[in-house]
């Protein structure tokens, strides 16, 4: 099969550690999208009917999420008919988009679970060193003041959107530590790179995201190494609090229940239909005029209605079902935190489902993409199993 040739596969997990990385070190969001047609859209193309088998085995094998997400798409394009976008035409492909990057992860995980964690890790890394890139250029190159809110190279430029990207790979890297001495140095300067980066930039929702996560991590990691991290984390949030709390509260909610009140009025106005998919749209509160809804749930029920949102909850749970059902596997108990991070981050300020790759695809899709993988996943544990217990 052509799926299973070796090149294939390296195609296919040069796209993967592309998606993740290059948001940051590609020179140029044109640039990034276009890597992403090159090194993942296209392979997962080409290769599509030769792994037809293994598409039609996970829709079997998760019939209710693969379920869920065409009816999100599907009525995503319904609302078309009624939306104010500029341009349909491009909201459909970036639907297609979506639908694509999803199915690149059932032929992603014919490479094995140990790859793909070692692809993970690989675009955690390169993270990690675009983390210390921006922390030298902004501070270093650009001498801003400590107390500026750090704007990262890339696509990783906006601070709470970067900070989300950043904590994805934090969450990624965390639980997977290496085994050589030499390694673990690298492991260990990495996370310095992206906690630094992290907290520089100021975004309180995507540490509090971070923070939460990893406290509540030894309630399925249950080993010493989570218990070590969740009480580092607690002593570092209570340090902070100490030493800079004028800083962490000097931005007061950032209007936050306002903008949600201001929402929840504009949401009755169209609850079953929303604006349309790709509608532009602004949030009047407080005398001021903002760009979105800062909480993704609420920014499809704008956008498409209930029905939409319902639709995405739908989506995020059965995801959550598909992890919890994989949490006697490291790859299952790293998902389900990076599940929980992810959940609360949307309530703070992501607004992008339905746009083309960016940083919201890493608290959104990515997991949903990661889900996609889990059976194989158990298959492999099961067969290992069953090897060990037959010696």
């Amino acid at each position: 099969m052509l799926y299973q040739k070796n090149w294939a596969r390296a195609w296919l997990g040069v796209g993967l550690v592309w998606f993740l990385a290059a948001i940051a070190l590609a020179p140029s969001n044109k640039v990034y999208q276009q890597g992403l047609v090159l090194f993942l859209w296209l392979p997962t193309l080409i290769l599509a009917w030769s792994a037809r088998g293994v598409l039609v085995q996970a829709c079997r094998r998760q019939p209710a999420l693969w379920g869920s997400v065409l009816l999100l798409l599907a009525w995503s394009g319904v609302s078309l008919f009624w939306s104010a976008a500029e341009d349909t035409g491009r909201e459909i492909k970036r639907l297609l988009y979506i639908l694509v990057f999803l199915l690149a992860f059932p032929l992603l995980a014919q490479l094995g679970q140990a790859r793909i964690r070692q692809l993970l890790l690989v675009g955690s890394g390169l993270l990690a060193i675009a983390a210390l890139v921006s922390i030298i250029h902004f501070y270093g190159v650009r001498h801003m003041p400590v107390l500026a809110r750090l704007q990262g190279i890339g696509e990783i430029s906006h601070p709470i959107l970067g900070a989300y990207v950043i904590g994805s790979a934090v969450l990624l890297l965390l639980y997977q530590p290496p085994r050589q001495r030499g390694l673990q140095l690298l492991w260990l300067g990495a996370l310095a790179c992206l906690g630094a980066f992290a907290m520089l930039s100021q975004s309180r929702g995507a540490i509090l995201a971070l923070v939460i996560t990893v406290i509540m991590a030894p309630l399925w990691f249950r080993d010493r190494h989570s218990r070590l991290f969740s009480i580092l984390a607690v002593v570092a949030t209570g340090l902070a609090l100490y030493f800079v709390y004028d800083v962490i509260a000097m931005r007061g909610s950032s209007y936050r229940p306002e903008i949600f009140h201001a929402v929840v009025e504009m949401i009755a106005t169209h609850p079953w239909t929303g604006l349309g998919l790709g509608s532009a749209y602004d949030v009047s509160a407080v005398g001021k005029h903002f760009d979105h809804t800062h909480n993704m749930f609420t920014h499809i029920a704008v956008e498409m209605g209930l029905p939409g949102m319902l639709l995405w909850v739908m989506v995020w749970l059965y995801t959550l079902a598909e992890i919890i059902r994989a949490r006697g596997t490291l790859f299952g108990k790293v998902l389900l935190g990076f599940w929980v991070y992810s959940t609360l981050a949307m309530q703070f300020d992501a607004a992008s489902l339905t746009g083309t790759p960016r940083a919201e695809w890493f608290i959104s899709w990515l997991p949903v993409g990661l889900a996609m993988m889990l059976p194989w996943g158990r298959a492999e544990n099961d067969a290992c199993g069953k090897i060990s217990g037959s010696t």
